[in-house]
């Protein structure tokens, strides 16, 4: 079954119901009041319009390249950005682009970044790369794609993008302009203009056979008032998504008008107006390549007459940003930000110190389960709410949520967002409904919704992904299965506790271990590879690899790794470790049994922190809890009071055993 990837919208958005959801009650109540939500709007395009509507005088967005120049932005109004919108839609059309062709980009987070997505959404379908991968990846995926159009940045100091694409383009036939974006438009500096003036020199006009243009100097052409050609409707193909991975090669998946617009709107029923839209400023640190950033701090966001504040090209991994995120959370009067967990624990290395920070409400953790420990932590030292959810890029981008009005329950993924429908199904050998899962009976995670996907690019990659089941009129209901494993209780939190899927999630960031195994099959003493997450206290998990040995040859694990270092594509995926074994343990049929794995490298955490507090183990032992999903089970001898704190970093659960 092809597994769709995971990822939490990180929005708060507006208007709406009167006020939000604090209780399955309340999603029920929206869906009363508000039967069809998409009633009125036609695209991506047409919900940023009626956005603009609520204030379009109000700020839209502020940028700042750098992070010590946070206090002297470029904004623009929701006017302003519109039109930007608007000209950059009408660009790609007198560019070629009609409804059904591809814009890519492969961009950092700029406002042109932005102007691309919707602006490209308006005349075609638009395709995110991630900036990260190697040439040979991002040539690939365009090729599996077949844009007309590319958008980059131009040759810039202190990155090599520029120089990755113009290596992917002459490899992609069907590639025909490649727009150029430098982020030197935004450098506050008096050596800015000598800068500009190197990279256009910088700049070819031509790579392989496609025609470079400055993006600015075709975007001055173009009207900005209004769309030069029909606007899309709900049903016509928005995006193009890479799912399964932002490192590897991933599956493609198809995203309609009805999707995005969808999801939006789901997410602003839940949030209500917890927070007055006129005073909303939500901070984009999350990558636009993936779609958190997209729909939760952009379309939903706009959507309801908000400010965003997109901080420095790298997000959160900008110089200095962490650092001074207190000092830009209060200057902006910021009402909520996202990221995973790593961020959190990342700002907790350096506190607030009198800041005021009384308009911030939330914090959303998403793409990775946050440890409780650092969850508590988080909370009492900040007094920010947390708030975790559950989605993937096949549904949207969030299918469920915890209540931002109501009781948040620690460790759950939270209640189902309106108008979608989710439950835990028990699947036959055949991947299809045998029956509904019982209240806290553990089965597959399915949705339905108007914010599902079209399917993936490559119809070979829908096998298995399609659940039928019977509705209670008779007819056939279509489910997306999501591959994750979970339970919903009496109260209607779901909560999950395992995924079928085996993507490695190393702060956030998806990666397909195939990219890893495929690569350490490459060397002649390696038969057989298998990649899984080790758990991380810091990062989640980080992927290790277990190895079985060609008969006859021999290797040391220090040399695997340095082949994989040399040989898997992207450095995020870089094994920590490799553990050569004699024999790979294997299913009946002969398929590499990976939860056998998992369950070596949570008691081995177990053990290594164990060691690392000078306490020796009794019991050791990691099982399948029908309820918890992987655990394990420990006794030590002595005092165990270090050792429970350290494990309580970690997101999987580690039972203590008396006695």
């Amino acid at each position: 079954m092809p597994p769709p990837s995971n990822a939490l919208a990180s929005v708060i958005s507006f208007p709406a119901p009167p006020s939000g959801v604090g209780s399955l009650h309340d999603v029920r109540r929206i869906e009363r009041e508000q039967p069809d939500p998409l009633t009125g709007v036609s695209s991506t395009y047409d919900l940023l319009r009626q956005g603009v509507a609520k204030g379009p005088g109000r700020t839209a967005m502020s940028f700042f390249l750098r992070t010590e120049d946070f206090r002297q932005p470029f904004q623009w109004t929701h006017a302003e950005w519109f039109a930007r919108i608007t000209g950059a839609a009408n660009m790609f059309h007198r560019l070629g682009i009609g409804r059904r062709d591809v814009i890519a980009f492969v961009l950092p987070n700029l406002p042109e970044t932005h102007w691309t997505i919707w602006g490209g959404e308006a005349a075609g379908i638009v395709m995110a790369i991630n900036p990260l991968l190697e040439p040979a990846l991002i040539a690939e995926l365009m090729n599996a794609a077949r844009p007309r159009i590319v958008v980059t940045l131009a040759p810039t100091p202190g990155t090599d993008l520029w120089d990755k694409v113009a290596q992917a383009v002459p490899m992609v036939p069907s590639v025909r302009t490649v727009l150029t974006v430098t982020p030197l438009t935004y450098l506050r500096s008096p050596l800015a203009p000598l800068l500009r003036a190197a990279s256009r020199l910088k700049t070819p006009r031509k790579v392989g056979a496609a025609v470079v243009t400055p993006f600015h100097q075709a975007l001055k052409k173009a009207p900005t008032d209004a769309l030069q050609f029909p606007a899309p409707q709900l049903t016509d193909t928005a995006s193009y998504f890479c799912t399964g991975g932002t490192t590897g090669l991933p599956k493609i998946a198809m995203r309609s008008h009805r999707t995005e617009v969808a999801n939006a709107l789901q997410l602003n029923a839940v949030f209500g107006q917890t927070v007055d839209p006129a005073e909303a400023s939500l901070f984009c640190g999350l990558p636009l390549f993936h779609v958190n950033a997209q729909i939760g701090t952009g379309l939903a966001a706009w959507a309801g007459g908000a400010h965003i504040v997109l901080g420095t090209p790298m997000g959160y991994r900008g110089p200095g940003l962490v650092p001074n995120f207190w000092d830009i959370a209060s200057f902006y009067r910021i009402t909520s930000f996202s990221g995973v967990p790593t961020l959190y624990s990342a700002l907790l290395q350096y506190p607030p110190k009198g800041q005021d920070l009384s308009g911030l409400k939330y914090g959303v953790c998403g793409a990775a389960p946050m440890p409780m420990e650092l969850f508590h932590r988080f909370q009492t030292e900040t007094g920010i709410k947390i708030i975790e959810g559950y989605g993937l890029t096949e549904g949207g981008c969030v299918s469920s949520l915890n209540p931002p009005d109501g009781q948040t329950q620690l460790g759950s993924i939270g209640l189902r967002m309106p108008w979608q429908e989710m439950k835990i199904v028990i699947l036959d050998d055949e991947g299809q409904w045998a029956r509904d899962a019982a209240t806290d009976e553990p089965g597959t995670v399915v949705i339905r919704g108007p914010n599902l996907f079209e399917g993936y690019l490559d119809t070979a990659h829908n096998k298995g992904l399609w659940v039928h089941r019977p509705s209670p009129d008779g007819l056939r209901e279509t489910w997306l299965n999501t591959g994750d494993l979970g339970r919903q209780d009496a109260q209607g939190y779901f909560w999950l506790t395992g995924r079928k899927k085996e993507l490695i999630i190393r702060g956030g960031h998806n990666i397909d271990p195939k990219l890893i195994e495929e690569a350490m099959c490459r060397h002649p003493s390696v038969a057989m590879a298998a990649a899984v997450g080790r758990p991380d206290a810091h990062a989640g998990e980080v992927p290790v690899v277990y190895v079985q040995l060609r008969p006859g040859t021999t290797a040391t694990e220090q040399e695997l790794v340095a082949f994989a270092q040399q040989h898997v594509a992207e450095r995020a995926a870089w094994p920590k470790q490799v553990r050569i074994m004699p024999a790979l343990p294997t299913t009946a049929i002969g398929k590499i049994h990976k939860p056998a794995l998992n369950m070596l490298e949570l008691a081995g955490v177990v053990r290594q922190e164990a060691a690392a507090q000078g306490i020796e183990l009794a019991l050791c032992e990691a099982e399948l809890d029908a309820r918890h999903g992987m655990v394990v089970r420990w006794s030590a001898q002595g005092d165990a009071t270090a050792l429970r704190k350290a494990l309580a970093a970690y997101t999987f659960k580690a039972i203590e055993s008396q006695g």
